[in-house]
């Protein structure tokens, strides 16, 4: 009998989060819904077990170290492994966000939580990810974390408005995915970043103009490559998307 393939998507009580555990469990895989909200965690694991998938809870505050390993610690001893992890846990920040405006406090506060927080939760979780036969970890970016995209012609069309943090937290990230693909070239482990497009959430007082589903499209699809899949590289759903 084929083992299950276990996952965990952080921020997934919610939106995009809440869609790719979704569509992950779909594919009849068990996957951890990681939230730092008790009430609304609970919430869409019922709802996600009401709709037959297996899903578990995973306490989880990307900003807590102490969290990232009671979480790791959780996983590992309900399965002993995990195959994909989706880091899509990530906040906007305060608002204005023009860089002779903002207030660095904002800064630190969104990279703490969309690029720190990714290095202290994959980190928690790479010896579990090493147990796996196919390891793969998403990263969820933005298109706006595109230098080319914020410095070309088109830049008014898709750079999104000025920010000194949101933004930047995605470039760092993807910078950082690079990092983490040259460290472990050469391993099993496929790590990529994604951007979901424009997609109706909180985050962004739900102006996108793509649904949730349509936004997790992309980390399901990174989640599943095959063995001989990128790595260290930057997807939408018409390809890759240019640093």
């Amino acid at each position: 009998m084929t083992e299950r393939t276990i996952a965990l998507v952080t921020g997934a009580n919610k939106g995009i989060g809440y869609e790719i555990a979704a569509g992950l469990g779909a594919l009849g895989w068990s996957v951890g819904v990681g939230a730092r909200d008790d009430q609304r965690r609970s919430a869409a694991v019922e709802k996600l077990r009401a709709a037959g998938i297996d899903a578990f809870a995973v306490p989880l505050d990307v900003t807590d170290d102490a969290s990232a390993t009671a979480a790791a610690r959780l996983i590992d001893e309900q399965a002993g492994r995990l195959d994909v992890l989706v880091n899509n846990a990530a906040i906007a920040g305060d608002m204005p966000q023009e860089p002779t405006r903002i207030d660095p406090a904002t800064i630190r506060t969104v990279v703490d939580t969309n690029v720190i927080g990714v290095i202290r939760v994959t980190n928690a979780m790479l010896p579990l990810l090493r147990c796996s036969a196919a390891p793969r970890i998403v990263n969820m970016s933005s298109g706006v974390g595109s230098l080319t995209r914020q410095s070309g012609p088109a830049a008014e069309q898709t750079a999104g408005p000025v920010s000194a943090a949101y933004a930047p937290s995605k470039t760092f990230l993807n910078a950082v995915t690079l990092q983490y693909a040259r460290e472990l070239s050469g391993t099993n482990i496929l790590i990529n970043t994604g951007c979901p497009g424009y997609v109706a959430t909180d985050l962004n007082g739900f102006r996108g103009v793509r649904t949730p589903e349509q936004g997790a499209a992309i980390a399901i699809k990174l989640a599943t490559l095959p063995d001989d899949g990128p790595t260290g590289q930057f997807f939408d759903d018409a390809g890759v998307v240019p640093w």
